[in-house]
């Protein structure tokens, strides 16, 4: 197994402004916004105030994800969920299903929102924590969420009502974007991989995706069970390839060209060449030698962040 640092890249691609067309909005109105959200996602939403967001998964009962979110509430009271556009559909027909009595309005509300990428110089200097991932700011009529970087750069997801002044800075391709999502080690669920992880597959615990200490919602005990268990035995690592990665993908090892060992997440063109991918692995897999896509050997990369232990 490769663990060379880094793929290879061009100095200085992460730097501009994104329009992210390949996102969608969910939007969630009246007095049981909060609560009702609260019992669907990973995380807390009964305590969300002003100044942060959450990264969210929405599960089946079994505990797979069917939709990952960055949620965050609006100073006017309501609820933003942005997430892949391929699954907001059927995200928002499935928890319609749950509203019930509960007064609260589930809409698309992608086309009343335009959402951007801000990275490298392009970020905007406003959050309250600066430094703290998932801390959001408002400015007049905008909301500025702070990410994870990539590869040392930093990153915000911008989002403002149509007819909004587009942030400052250069423009930048949304394959860039893509890539330092990738980098970054953070996945965003697509429908390539619908149901195929629980939260902690995909680092969720992690990266501030999953909260333990929150009540029921669809696939709790599942995801508590995993963690509190120790029976993690899959973990999200980013890795390069010189050949084409899709999300969706089987990861095999040439011990069994039959079983696969992992699943390809999200992939993006390398600047420098080849492709960048967050993958989910077996962890046996990585001793067992090379790690294999179709026809490509993959070199595992560090992980941006550490890994939380089993409980």
């Amino acid at each position: 197994m490769s663990t060379q640092p880094s793929s290879p890249a061009a100095v200085g691609t992460l730097h501009g402004v994104a329009l992210l067309s390949h996102l969608g909005v969910i939007q969630i109105e009246g007095e049981d916004a909060a609560k009702f959200i609260h019992g669907q996602l990973t995380h807390d939403f009964a305590l969300l105030d002003l100044n942060n967001a959450r990264l969210a998964a929405f599960c089946s009962a079994k505990g797979r994800m069917q939709a990952s979110f960055i949620g965050f509430k609006r100073p006017t009271g309501e609820i933003l969920l942005v997430c892949s556009m391929d699954l907001l559909a059927l995200t928002l027909k499935r928890l319609s299903m749950f509203v019930m009595r509960a007064k609260a309005k589930l809409s698309d509300a992608t086309d009343r929102y335009s959402i951007c990428g801000l990275s490298g110089d392009a970020t905007k200097n406003v959050a309250i924590h600066a430094d703290s991932v998932w801390s959001k700011a408002d400015l007049d009529t905008e909301s500025v969420i702070q990410l994870y970087p990539a590869d040392g750069t930093p990153r915000q997801l911008w989002i403002a009502p149509v007819g909004t002044p587009a942030p400052q800075g250069a423009p930048m391709a949304l394959d860039t974007w893509l890539w330092g999502e990738v980098r970054s080690g953070v996945a965003t669920l697509n429908q390539a991989v619908f149901e195929a992880f629980v939260p902690q597959m995909l680092n969720y615990e992690s990266v501030g995706g999953v909260n333990f200490k929150k009540g029921c919602y669809p696939g709790q005990e599942v995801v508590a069970r995993s963690q509190f268990r120790g029976t993690l035995k899959r973990r999200a690592f980013v890795v390069h390839s010189q050949g084409m990665l899709q999300a969706g993908q089987e990861i095999f090892t040439p011990a069994d060209a039959t079983q696969p060992v992992g699943t390809v997440v999200q992939a993006a063109m390398a600047p420098g060449g080849g492709m960048d991918a967050i993958v989910s692995l077996q962890l046996s897999a990585l001793e067992a030698g090379p790690l294999l896509a179709a026809d490509s050997t993959l070199q595992v990369l560090p992980l941006p962040y550490p890994l939380l232990d089993d409980i």
